[in-house]
């Protein structure tokens, strides 16, 4: 039954990469793998409806969060709140706007999250960049900034929010530890792939998704505010009430509902957008396929071939944990980087000194590589399958033209790391922060 689960993961995974070859939506075979993992491990006796609920329940965490997110991105879209962004950047040179909307990811993304940063960046970016074919490449670009700028922050990436949770890192040492090799795997793709890049992007017709429609500027800056903040809190609750950031999303919306329902009521006779109207412009497709795509992995999970995987590693390559962490890294762009972590963390206990101690530099690698490796697929993490949803992205382009760039990066801040770690800057914040 193990060789039958792997066999349907790894088919279903090829129908999902050719789905524009084939014709086949990849929500559609998304769901049907996560059904059928289910259903083999019933016949195979790996079920039980406790540990179903478990892992819808996790799923439903992520599925709620990005329903909250893109329901309020879409609002400040609405309400064409991002035109106070739009507006202040002047340029059209490809080569200076990717390097703007890259490192403002990269930095959005270790305060807000590599999820929530996409979805905001990518609403962004169709203000911005109208031809389709090139605004994919700032799209690639934007999940490379997303994910490395996750990767070194405590709260900007769930690996290292589940790390930070669990004790195996501290906050200000994950910070100095991961920032120059994170910022290491965006510089270089980002460098490289500026070069390509000659002349002015095609500007959009409209900046506004309400063409024709003036929505008055206070109330476009009341919106675009109240969202941001709302996007800003998550962390802030998180972190006060130790409460799944969901919670803390689903919040935000309902606190921006309840001032769109005011603004509504105080301005009869002009047109302001509702947050129900706003709600049948979420993009479900999406939001389903990451319910497939998740449910399938927490199969594979709940079928113990996460932690056969975990354990083959630990047996092939025994103590080097650079080597370990680097495949890690790789895996989480095939694999849900979530239950990789999770199985990660439950092989190795945190030990009182050495490399597995509380930031020790095998969870603090651990966080870089599963933050930044998930990049070099465009459904290998949270912020590419969003992005992937919303802007229609190939997995064959993604492959193509990104897939590589993504993988040099991460080798290249991989690299970055493991110098570090041997010249004894590791050691030396230790030393400092204790």
């Amino acid at each position: 039954m193990i060789y039958a689960l792997i066999t349907t993961f790894i088919i279903g995974y090829a129908i999902i990469a050719l789905e524009h070859p084939l014709k086949i939506n990849k929500t559609a075979t998304a769901l049907i793998l996560g059904a059928l993992v289910w259903t083999f491990c019933a016949v195979g006796g790996q079920y039980s409806h406790e540990h179903l609920i478990e892992h819808l329940g996790d799923t439903a965490e992520i599925l709620f969060f990005l329903l909250g997110a893109m329901t309020i991105v879409e609002l400040i879209d609405q309400y064409q709140g991002f035109r106070i962004i739009t507006d202040r950047i002047q340029t059209k040179n490809k080569r200076k706007l990717i390097w703007i909307l890259s490192i403002l990811t990269f930095f959005m993304s270790a305060l807000l999250d590599n999820l929530t940063t996409s979805i905001v960046m990518c609403a962004l970016l169709r203000k911005l960049v109208g031809d389709k074919n090139e605004r994919w490449f700032f799209a690639g670009m934007i999940i490379l900034a997303a994910n490395a700028g996750g990767a070194w922050s405590p709260i900007g990436d769930v690996t290292t929010i589940m790390l930070w949770i669990g004790g195996q890192v501290s906050t200000v040492d994950i910070i100095l530890k991961t920032i120059l090799p994170s910022l290491v795997s965006l510089i270089l793709p980002l460098a490289i792939i500026s070069l390509s890049m000659k002349g002015d992007v095609t500007r959009p017709e409209s900046t506004s998704s309400n063409e024709g429609v003036d929505i008055p500027n206070k109330l476009r800056t009341l919106i675009f505010a109240l969202g941001v903040g709302a996007l800003l809190f998550v962390p802030v609750f998180k972190t006060i009430t130790h409460l799944p950031p969901y919670i803390g999303m689903l919040l935000g919306l309902g606190v921006l509902w309840v001032v769109s329902e005011i603004i509504n009521h105080r301005y009869k006779n002009t047109y302001t957008p509702k947050v129900t109207d706003t709600l049948q412009r979420i993009d479900t497709p999406s939001i389903l396929f990451f319910l497939g795509i998740l449910l399938a992995v927490a199969g594979l999970q709940n079928a113990g071939i996460l932690k056969m995987l975990s354990e083959a590693l630990d047996s092939a390559f025994g103590e080097n944990f650079y080597l370990i962490n680097l495949i890690i890294g790789v895996l989480s762009s095939i694999i849900d980087n979530v239950p990789l972590v999770a199985g990660t963390m439950g092989m190795y206990p945190i030990a009182d000194m050495g490399v597995f101690a509380m930031d020790g530099s095998f969870w603090t690698m651990l966080a870089y590589c599963a933050g930044t490796g998930g990049s070099i697929l465009i459904i290998g993490s949270a912020a590419g399958v969003a992005v992937m949803g919303m802007e229609k992205i190939d997995f064959i382009w993604y492959l193509k033209k990104i897939s590589w760039l993504a993988l040099l990066g991460y080798l290249a801040g991989a690299g970055v790391y493991t110098l570090m770690d041997k010249c004894g800057y590791n050691a030396w914040i230790d030393s400092i922060l204790m």
